[in-house]
């Protein structure tokens, strides 16, 4: 009878341990996915920016701008003259205007400079209009801007330079003035786009509501989107989707991908990647060229040239080989011990990874970029 107790305390454990670690890695459907037809959109538009402390900038582009300014506000210069405008950038404006942004509330600008223009620290930026994609006005940027770079010169031509003085951020710079629509409140469904598109997390996803809220809620319809059924009257369907969105649903595990940037010696190995049974060895060659300048006096009474000889001095060094082997089905921590023993460099172990790939001992997908 204690042995029965025992076990079936035994199974309860185990069975808490798993639903445990099965749950800390569940992550919510607000996490995993967003919703069809809710997104942000693009704003750009193009101004001046003045009060600049001489770091402006005389451009063709920039005389045209101030002067069709100057024209919008009543003032023509005559013809011939040219402005000096030393104070005055142009700039490009971008923003990005959230989904549901109502008009009169604001949104941050990023200001940058498309010209010569030394620094925009100090400017103003005069009012600009944003458009969207379909050429409309969404919003109206102005106001002072926050610029966390400088630059300084010297008379020598000497230049000091920290961070970028000619771009610049304006929070709550810009108010706006038209909402875009949105397809949210329409039809009988809402539409969910997974952010790492996967059949398994996809199909996880569906079960999940259908649990939750009854068979033929939801439906998988690829690997990215899962169309479930909502609610048609706007606050049922805010009151049914906040409470969908807080579910959590356990992803798939990542396919097995070995990322490795050439340029940085950036190597990540996914958790996935596993190694047939292979052998290695890892030595290395130093080659070391030392050159020394001697100078060549001839004789006093011999007719000669004092030259300069470069003496050369060359030293090969081979490191100590060694060899490991791998055992089938080599985990990721296994591959990085062996890796860490031999003492390989990141460019090593490209090279050794790229091999494994070649010889078809490795079980993922190695990605260069």
């Amino acid at each position: 009878m204690k042995k029965l107790n025992f076990l079936s305390q035994s199974i309860l454990f185990f069975t808490l341990f798993f639903c445990v670690v099965a749950q800390s890695n569940a992550q919510r459907i607000k996490d995993l996915a967003s919703v069809k037809g809710v997104r942000s959109n693009q704003l750009v538009g193009y101004g001046l920016v003045v009060g600049l402390p001489g770091t402006g900038e005389q451009s063709p582009f920039t005389d045209q701008s101030f002067l069709t300014m100057l024209r919008n506000f009543g003032i023509s210069m005559p013809a011939g003259v040219k402005p000096k405008i030393k104070n005055v950038a142009a700039v490009a404006i971008h923003a990005d205007l959230a989904a549901f942004t109502k008009p009169g509330q604001t949104i941050d600008i990023t200001v940058s400079s498309v010209g010569s223009a030394k620094s925009l620290r100090g400017g103003t930026l005069l009012r600009t209009f944003l458009k969207g994609l379909d050429n409309n006005v969404y919003a109206v940027a102005q106001g002072s801007m926050m610029v966390s770079g400088f630059s300084a010169e010297g008379a020598d031509g000497s230049k000091v330079i920290q961070n970028t003085p000619t771009v610049g951020r304006i929070p709550n710079g810009a108010i706006v003035e038209r909402e875009v629509p949105n397809s949210f409140a329409q039809g009988d469904y809402i539409t969910f786009n997974l952010h790492n598109s996967d059949f398994t997390t996809a199909q996880a996803f569906s079960d999940k509501v259908n649990q939750q809220f009854g068979a033929g809620t939801a439906k998988t319809l690829d690997a990215t989107s899962i169309q479930v059924s909502a609610p048609r009257d706007t606050s049922q369907r805010i009151f049914f989707l906040s409470i969908l969105e807080n579910l959590d649903v356990i992803p798939a595990m990542p396919s097995a991908k070995i990322i490795v940037n050439s340029r940085t010696g950036t190597i990540v190995i996914g958790q996935q990647v596993r190694l047939r049974p292979a052998a290695i060895t890892h030595g290395s060659l130093t080659v070391t060229i030392a050159e020394t300048p001697i100078i060549s006096q001839p004789n006093a009474l011999a007719d000669g040239e004092t030259v300069v000889v470069a003496d050369s001095l060359i030293d090969v060094q081979q490191g100590d080989s060694r060899m490991f082997k791998f055992a089938p089905g080599t985990t990721l921590d296994e591959l990085v011990q062996a890796v860490n023993l031999v003492g390989a460099s990141p460019s090593d172990l490209m090279a050794i990874l790229e091999a494994l790939k070649q010889a078809g001992s490795l079980q993922g997908e190695l990605i260069v970029i």
